[in-house]
């Protein structure tokens, strides 16, 4: 079980921020002004010694000068003052912390990052940080940071080592039509860690799926032990930086983090169920995955309108490990009748660039109805008389009408212009994962398959390493 206080950091019924600013470009103003505008509706106190309002709030000068409770305090004022602060706030009773404050470990100041883990434990108070952006849950419309404030509502919960890398994500996401259901900055991990919140989002109903960007691990027994666990009911997807010895040393001096062996790392990744990406990217393809069912046996089809397109997807199908439907005969007899003569249906479904909507909707309907097909990967050359977002939303509509037992694992791939754009924003808007190129589709629902035969066989199929858990 996480840390009882850690849910007041994501759920708190009010919060204060302590180096709040009226003065544009200071942090405590754009955390401020995050807080207000993306729509929290709990209580708010800014603190701030030389002021009196701030943004039509009433400020104090410290926390024991607020009368009611506090349940989460977000700390932004220079290094020196953070123990200090701290203090009032365990004096307060105030439930959790998140310094933003930078100064610590991460430059080599370890004595003052453990003052401020005793306080926090001396007061009971879960301490996030310090050297963080700040921390965003969509659910209760909290974005506690100063990273961008529109965030996208969705079921993926994002941790980052790196403050600027995630709400610098936070923006791409916005582009790439990306939902999250949390951001969470974790700095120097002087207290929580990447084990406590992957144990917190395991029971968040409003979390599907988890991405992590880390550093170094600091316990690494605990983080594999949680991640096993968690990962057999979640999707986890991993970005592990420091996997050359120079990225290795540029993360030490980055947030302090040992990186360790990054075959160790990779190893230990596969025994726990853990899906290791190597870019950003391909983390949230793969995390957009994670809105669908898992397949129940393997047999998949890949209906397409370009025949080169489709030669690309079994290529990626054979690479990334997902196995195609061969019982030519019964594709034959389900596919046919929606293709002219001279289209193939010997998978790839080639059902030519005459295809209209309605040929590729019913054929679409008829592998989703069918037994013998545990998985769908439909790929769209664009051509200007098929109407890519007619088709996507005619897509949305039946599908998000079968009840969840008629479900299976689909991906889109849209190719060509504007069109094409179009039509995968809507699809990703409503939770059914769409991308540019083929490789991609097909690479991200390999990820789920195997993700569901680790959830399936555990570690019986995975090699073991002689391995020091403690010290990856």
């Amino acid at each position: 079980m996480p840390d009882e206080n850690i849910k007041y950091l994501f759920t708190p019924n009010s919060i204060a921020i302590i180096g709040a600013s009226s003065k544009k470009g200071k942090i405590g103003y754009e955390i401020l002004e995050n807080i207000i505008k993306y729509g929290y509706k709990g209580k708010v106190y800014p603190i701030n010694i030389n002021e009196e309002e701030i943004m039509g709030l009433k400020a104090y000068k410290s926390v024991l000068d607020v009368r009611g409770d506090i349940d989460i305090a977000v700390i932004a004022v220079p290094a020196k003052f953070v123990p200090s602060v701290l203090l009032e706030c365990g004096k307060k009773g105030v439930k959790a912390v998140a310094i933003i404050s930078s100064g610590f470990s991460e430059i080599g100041n370890k004595k003052e990052e453990e003052i401020l883990v005793e306080i926090a434990k001396e007061y009971g108070m879960s301490l996030l940080g310090p050297n963080i952006f700040g921390v965003i849950y969509t659910p209760t419309r909290l974005n506690a940071s100063f990273g961008p404030r529109d965030v996208i509502p969705g079921d993926i919960a994002c941790i980052t080592q790196s403050g600027a890398l995630g709400a610098a994500l936070i923006g791409w996401t916005v582009l790439e039509n990306i939902g999250l259901s949390a951001v969470v900055s974790v700095g120097n991990k002087a207290d929580i860690d990447d084990s406590d919140l992957l144990e917190y989002f395991s029971q968040d109903k409003n979390t599907r799926g988890i991405v992590v960007y880390m550093e170094g691990v600091k316990e690494g027994r605990k983080f594999l032990q949680t991640a096993e666990r968690v990962s057999k009911k979640k999707f986890i997807v991993i970005i592990k930086s420091g996997r050359s010895e120079k990225g290795a040393k540029a993360a030490a001096s980055h947030t302090g983090s040992l990186a360790g062996s990054d075959k160790v790392f990779s190893a230990a990744f596969k025994q726990s169920g853990i899906l290791r990406a190597d870019t950003m990217e391909k983390a949230f393809d793969w995390a957009r995955i994670s809105s669908l069912p898992v397949p129940e046996g393997e047999g998949a089809v890949i209906l397409t309108n370009g025949g080169g397109v489709g030669v690309l997807a079994t290529d990626a199908c054979e690479k990334d490990g997902i196995k195609l439907l061969d019982d030519y005969k019964y594709l034959e007899e389900t596919f046919r009748p929606y293709m002219p003569v001279f289209g193939s249906a010997k998978n790839p479904i080639d059902m030519t660039g005459q295809a209209t909507v309605e040929d590729y909707f019913n054929a679409f309907k008829k592998a989703m109805e069918s037994d013998k097909i545990s998985a769908l990967i439909v790929l769209n050359c664009e051509t200007a008389a098929f109407d890519t977002v007619e088709f996507s939303e005619k897509i949305i509509k039946y599908f998000h009408s079968l009840p969840a037992e008629s479900k299976k694992p689909v991906v889109f791939n849209f190719i060509g212009g504007i069109k094409s754009k179009n039509a995968m924003d809507i699809l990703n808007k409503n939770k059914i994962p769409a991308y540019p190129q083929p490789e991609r589709a097909v690479n991200s629902l390999g990820a789920l398959y195997k993700w569901w035969k680790y959830t399936k066989t555990g570690k019986k199929q995975i090699k073991k390493l002689d391995m020091d858990k403690d010290k990856i």
